[in-house]
């Protein structure tokens, strides 16, 4: 048996662990398919510290091919869904991947990413649901072709996670202390600490709905499996489905962002008068910022069930917050948990007064420390020290020790809890003959957080407009995942650069967000 699923397949060998919209997967099944799988990866000639790539939505093979890395001593990396050829091609080589796994509806991409040439490192493909056809071997011949016997010389593998740089091109994050090939109780611990702080119940049932690539909801999902969670996954959101789920599987915890919490409430008042939401034990939320007066009315609906959490890839849960903390301090994110110290310093280090606004920087009180892939210059920008490191936000504490944000990365977008860096659009938006100059921020967006907002100058011969507007907006969607696109273009008679080249994006951006009490 492999170790993390050995305890509950022995105990609940036919209840289902994963299900999705195709079926259930019992613990015996995900015991036997997992030792399958790492058979066959390790036939292919991988080793702890190799990397592998799944390119998929969420489905039960995802879970179990995150296992098998897991066990393996793999690298994985999930890959974000909508990325387009030229961006999936990138990630596959920047981390060195020489297994991809994609998804059959993703089988076009995937195909064109690998026709570019650019992924010479890459020497499998296998497709998950697909046609199976060259350049892709079929998942299941795969795994049918491997013993399912229990593999000897366990060891621990783990996810790398690409977030998007201020350079415009994605960035992988590793963690520094937790190295592959290491023992399994790593992981294990992870997921217990991580369900024992966030009250996540081990025999519960975690829904999954938003997507597994991104390292919130990785942490919200996987994590709970480990330690004997039913996983219930859906590939899309959809509120009245959400409901209908949670009151069908009892579910006991899922991992929300505002946007969602937005299309609930968007509900009628039939739907959601028949939602019991009985079994719901904790409901997390973060990755975004919330509008108060949406949270107030997801307590008032649901009640203190509803949490908050402040993290990121980088530095995971640094801070909790209670419903009823919460109502007692609106818009605060929380004290920190006890495996960081968070401090908040001016621009030269130094800590500055309760209620004085400053960068925060984080210290885990574990050792545990990350890089950025490839990047020791983008690492050494965000450490203050080793093992103490920004996200780039600004905020405060209050006398009770409660964190407040206030302000963030200020290039950086959040819109439905999707971090877009505006470099990447820019670069793209350059590339257009008519464009001299661009500049790519977020205005607000009532039901996103914030939304692409496009600002450019243009060369002379080329005047402004609609078609224009239209041409550029579809040239990013050509180039980039479509949520990068801007829903806009401005059009400037010249940016407010200063004589260093410096662009100041406050000046452009700053008109959009009067009267906006806060950015982050």
């Amino acid at each position: 048996m492999t170790h993390f699923v050995a305890r509950t397949a022995a105990l609940r060998p036919e209840a289902p662990a994963l299900i999705d919209e195709r079926g259930a997967s019992t613990w015996k099944d995900l015991d036997r398919r997992t030792n399958q799988l790492v058979h066959a990866l390790r036939g292919l000639g991988l080793g702890a510290g190799d990397v592998i790539a799944i390119y998929a939505g969420n489905c039960r093979e995802y879970y179990e091919i995150m296992l098998a890395a897991n066990h393996a001593g793999l690298i994985y990396v999930p890959v974000n869904w909508h990325f387009s050829a030229e961006e999936l091609a990138y990630v596959i080589d920047n981390a060195g991947a020489r297994v991809l796994f994609a998804e059959g509806q993703f089988e076009p991409i995937a195909e064109a990413a690998l026709a570019r040439g650019e992924t010479p490192g890459l020497e499998h493909a296998f497709t998950l649901r697909g046609s199976g056809s060259a350049p892709f071997t079929d998942y299941e011949t795969l795994l049918a072709q491997a013993s399912d016997a229990e593999p000897a010389d366990q060891c621990a593998g783990g996810p790398m996670f690409y977030t998007s740089g201020t350079t415009g091109r994605p960035k992988g994050v590793r963690s520094t202390t937790s190295k592959p090939g290491g023992p399994l109780m790593v992981l294990e611990m992870m997921g217990a600490g991580l369900s024992g702080m966030l009250g996540i119940p081990n025999d519960g049932t975690t829904l999954l709905c938003g997507p597994v690539y991104h390292s919130a909801q990785w942490a919200f999902s996987f994590l709970p499996l480990l330690t004997g969670s039913t996983v219930v996954m859906r590939h899309r959101f959809d509120a009245a489905e959400t409901l209908a789920v949670i009151d069908t599987h009892k579910v006991t915890n899922v991992h929300l962002v505002p946007t969602q919490f937005h299309r609930l409430l968007r509900l009628d008042d039939a739907e959601r008068a028949a939602f019991s939401g009985g079994s719901l034990r904790v409901v997390w939320h973060g990755a975004a910022p919330c509008p108060p007066e949406v949270k107030r009315r997801m307590i008032e609906w649901w009640g203190p069930v509803v949490g908050e959490y402040y993290g990121s890839t980088e530095g995971s849960i640094v801070t909790l917050i209670s419903a009823a903390e919460w109502l007692e301090r609106p818009g605060s994110v929380g004290r920190p948990t006890p495996l960081v110290t968070i401090s908040v310093r001016d621009d030269q280090g130094a800590e500055v007064a309760t209620g004085t606004s400053g960068q925060i920087y984080v210290r885990s009180n574990t050792g545990s420390d990350f890089e950025y892939h490839n990047d020791p210059r983008k690492t050494a920008e965000v450490h203050l020290a080793p093992g103490t490191y920004t996200f780039g936000d600004i905020g405060y504490f209050d006398a009770d020790g409660y964190l407040y944000l206030s302000d963030r990365k200020i290039d950086m977008i959040i819109s439905g809890g999707v971090n877009i860096y505006p470099a990447e659009i820019e670069a793209v938006l350059v590339t257009h003959p008519a464009i001299e100059d661009a500049a790519v921020f977020g205005i607000p967006n009532e039901e996103f957080g914030e939304e692409v907002k496009a600002a450019v100058t243009l060369r002379a011969g080329y005047a402004p407009g609609e078609a224009l507007s239209a041409e550029l907006i579809a040239l990013c969607r050509e180039r980039l995942a479509g949520y990068k696109a801007p829903r806009s273009v401005d059009y400037e008679t010249a940016m407010p650069r200063h004589e260093t080249g410096k662009l100041y994006k406050r000046l452009l951006r700053d008109r959009y967000w009067q009267g906006q009490t806060r950015k982050i």
